[in-house]
């Protein structure tokens, strides 16, 4: 059996009246990210760590935000994608461990609706996609609430 592993992470501004979507789930929030896709930041992530455990280069390659095409487009749809470009290569995903770097909202409460939306896509279980959150303890952009990281390990394998 063949695995690898990969490394994905993301930073999207947070501005005031946007749309805040994580892990495919919009929240209640008075803030949101800021990019050219609905720039859900925690997607972003998983996608580059599935594509950097292929060898497929990172997300901004395969979309970038200087194609119109993907001007506010659903990361799930993005996720799809990478999903499908791994299976070209014969890979599978066996799991994914990310976690999301904000002061507000509070994650907790939404962990297990994001398992279910990326579980389907992923094509794996909801046990198999671990999401954590934690503050930045008010240092720097995200502790002033000015951004969000996302960080992400997946796992891929050829059986």
């Amino acid at each position: 059996m063949n695995i690898r592993v990969g490394f994905g992470y993301d930073v999207h501004p947070l501005e005031e009246g946007r749309a805040l979507w994580l892990g495919g789930v919009q929240l209640e929030h008075t803030k949101g990210c800021l990019g050219h896709s609905d720039a859900d930041v925690l997607i972003h992530a998983i996608c580059d760590a599935l594509l950097g455990a292929a060898n497929l280069r990172d997300i901004g390659f395969h979309f970038p935000n200087t194609n119109p095409k993907y001007k506010g487009i659903d990361s799930k749809k993005l996720l799809l994608e990478v999903i499908e470009l791994l299976e070209q290569k014969g890979y599978r995903v066996g799991n994914v461990d990310a976690t999301l770097s904000l002061e507000a909202p509070k994650i907790n409460p939404h962990i297990s609706a994001m398992q279910e939306v990326l579980a389907p896509i992923l094509k794996i279980t909801t046990d198999d996609i671990s999401v954590k959150a934690t503050t930045n303890e008010r240092l720097g952009y995200v502790g002033r609430e000015e951004g969000v990281n996302a960080y992400a390990v997946a796992l891929i394998y050829k059986s």
